[in-house]
């Protein structure tokens, strides 16, 4: 039997965003799954300074959220997002000193920290055009869903600046290779959906009619599993980048002595032991 977390650390440490009411973005949680939805269609879904602040406060809490196993992030409209929105962040940027720049640029950065920071796997399903910051918050996700008529397109150097923008000189390669990911970033040339496919961008390609509720499928299918040891897969899988191979293997072999102390180990043993399927619980 599991034990109750003390009052004390519940209050500290325990969170649920099932009621948060996002401003800037749609949210909904049902059965340990949440969608955060990108929604100005009438714009393809591009992103704001507050929209940027929210989506960094969001996800940057779900690392103390009870009710919250799976995120799926979409776009509204048949669009994933088209970046940074030009007239509301694009012209302002223009005459910042350097650094009130530096502090924007560090608020990008910090949502693609807060996304790789929370234990919960995130799910993109993409549609449509997924270009600059939007191709970034794909990027970040831990799987992409997206379909044949997506455009991806890491398109910073089409203004003026550099690839290496919110991380992608660090992610991008690790998910597609050196050579594709240089291509990508040196060109901001669009990446067709079955291309992406291909590469290693998308996990799978989905008709768009399809593509949310697969999404949706995906995430159920990963909030009924050891929550808490999906966590740790997380983490190892983004921490063990900087590491040796056997300071990899001595890292995994502490994080799976912790999850062989969890009571989800305890029932999936039980369960097998009674020829039945294991329900995990996530302690």
């Amino acid at each position: 039997m599991s034990k109750q977390i003390h009052p004390v650390l519940a209050a500290g440490n325990r969170l649920a965003l099932a009621g948060y009411q996002a401003t800037h973005v749609l949210w909904e949680v049902q059965e340990g799954v949440a969608t955060l939805t990108l929604n100005r269609p009438e714009r393809k879904n591009p992103l704001t300074f507050e929209s940027y602040a929210e989506l960094r406060e969001l996800f940057g809490q779900l690392k103390y959220a009870t009710d919250v196993h799976a995120v799926v992030v979409t776009g509204a409209g048949g669009n994933f997002c088209s970046g940074g929105d030009v007239h509301d962040i694009i012209g302002p940027l223009v005459d910042l000193p350097a650094p009130e720049l530096l502090l924007f640029t560090r608020m990008t950065g910090d949502v693609v920290k807060a996304m790789r920071g929370c234990p919960q796997p995130l799910i993109a399903a993409v549609d449509g055009v997924c270009a600059g910051a939007g191709a970034i918050v794909a990027m970040a996700s831990d799987l992409r869903l997206g379909t044949a008529r997506s455009k991806t397109a890491f398109l910073f150097n089409r203004v003026g600046l550099a690839g290496c923008d919110m991380g992608a000189c660090a992610l991008l390669p690790r998910i597609i290779g050196q050579g594709r990911a240089s291509e990508l970033l040196y060109t901001g040339r669009s990446l067709g959906g079955e291309e992406a496919e291909r590469w290693g961008f998308f996990n799978r390609l989905v008709a768009p009619e399809a593509l949310l509720e697969q999404a949706l499928a995906l995430a159920r299918e990963l909030a009924a599993g050891p929550t808490f040891a999906n966590g740790i897969t997380k983490t190892m899988l983004h921490q063990e980048w900087s590491m040796g191979i056997e300071q990899a293997i001595e890292v995994e072999a502490q994080a799976q002595a912790i999850c062989m102390a969890t009571q989800d180990f305890r029932r999936a043993y039980e369960a097998f032991s009674q020829r039945t399927r294991p329900v995990f619980k996530g302690d």
